[in-house]
């Protein structure tokens, strides 16, 4: 098994604790980070849905703010925090669209108002009021009716290939455990300790 496999199994091992952790509300949410192209971050909290050796996965609308930051800087880092378990995992890395197929097949698998919801929100922007946004939510729901609802093109979703992970396990005295996973520049994953 080389390093990233055994990032990757270890950050399945962990996730898998967290869902069986009491007190972890959601254990998939994640901090995104991520910056525009002068450099500016900006970071909110995404659901990874899912976790393979090809990335991290990731849905949201291209014309976000994290989207648009996407587009013009395709690097981003990823946090969990499971405060329960005094873990962490940062993951930075690369950042690519998922193919077509990926994202259509997870659109069809979302809650129907959620469906609703990606096409009459306009993410990120301003917004009159409520009421315009509950006007444009009965729009989609009458132009799609009972059928089913397809994917807006400005929504997809992104895979992050991780170049380093970092896993924290804290301790008392603050005295943590820390261990990364990196790709070096020869292109191999490589593990080293780090200081607390």
């Amino acid at each position: 098994m080389t390093y990233y496999e055994t990032a990757i199994a270890r950050f399945r091992e962990w996730l898998e604790l967290a869902h069986e952790t009491e007190g972890i509300v959601d254990p998939t949410a994640m901090a995104l980070a991520t910056a525009d192209a002068s450099g500016r971050p900006g970071v909110r909290t995404v659901l990874l849905k899912q976790v393979d050796e090809a990335g991290f996965v990731f849905y949201t609308n291209t014309r976000s703010q994290k989207g648009m930051h996407l587009a013009a800087n395709p690097y981003a880092a990823l946090d969990f925090y499971w405060a329960p378990l005094a873990r962490q995992v940062v993951i930075e890395g690369g950042v690519q669209t998922v193919s077509d197929d990926e994202a259509d097949a997870y659109f069809a698998s979302r809650p129907r108002l959620s469906q609703i919801g990606a096409w009459a929100s306009d993410q990120s922007k301003p917004l009159a009021d409520r009421e315009a946004f509950e006007a444009r939510l009965a729009e989609v729901e009458a132009r799609f009716g009972d059928g089913p609802i397809s994917r807006p093109p400005h929504w997809t979703g992104y895979r992050l290939r991780p170049n380093r992970i970092e896993f924290w396990q804290g301790r008392d005295g603050r005295l943590h455990d820390r261990e990364r996973y990196y790709r070096s520049d020869s292109g191999d994953w490589e593990w080293l300790l780090l200081n607390p």
